[in-house]
């Protein structure tokens, strides 16, 4: 895990229709502003609903897989490992896997397109928050759910080590 003093640079997704975007943050003696989304980004594409998630450290919630919405992640706070595998029939990139850090020390947005099942772990020592701008109103239906341990996708939620 990188040390929350340690700049992380930005990675190029490796599943097709997923983009992480650095965002600014403007900070002085009382605190910050940290942009998410706005109608003018290059990134939007229309507004559902925004909420926000929260973990406790070592918590894993997964997986999610939206049918035909789009996600938009931000960490707020803490530092969270959020994992995308492309479930897609007929995707280019399906069967790939991506992991980002996202959070205190790596602002950035995460744009996840429906199809690709994600899900993220807590890092660290303070709970994670989460915002997810949607592109559409929550449905129960439109999501589906797996286990965060599900031999279905190949992925180990463990500490790596190395």
């Amino acid at each position: 895990m990188p040390s929350i003093n340690q700049s992380m640079p930005i990675q190029k997704p490796n599943i097709s229709g997923v983009k992480i975007v650095p965002k600014k943050q403007i900070v002085d003696e009382r605190g910050k502003i940290m942009h998410m989304l706005k109608a003018t980004d290059e990134e939007f594409i229309e507004f559902g609903e925004i909420y926000f998630s929260t973990a406790w450290p070592g918590a894993v919630k997964a997986w999610h897989i939206h049918q035909w919405m789009t996600v938009n992640n931000v960490v707020l706070s803490g530092l969270a490992k959020l994992v995308m595998y492309d479930i897609r029939p007929g995707s280019p990139t399906k069967g790939n896997l991506l992991e980002v850090f996202l959070g205190d020390d790596n602002h950035v947005l995460v744009q996840i397109p429906p199809g690709i099942a994600n899900g993220y772990k807590a890092y660290g020592d303070k709970q994670v928050i989460l915002a997810n701008c949607a592109t559409h109103p929550h449905d129960p239906d439109e999501m589906l759910r797996k286990p965060p341990f599900t031999d279905e996708i190949p992925y180990d939620w463990g500490l790596q080590h190395g």
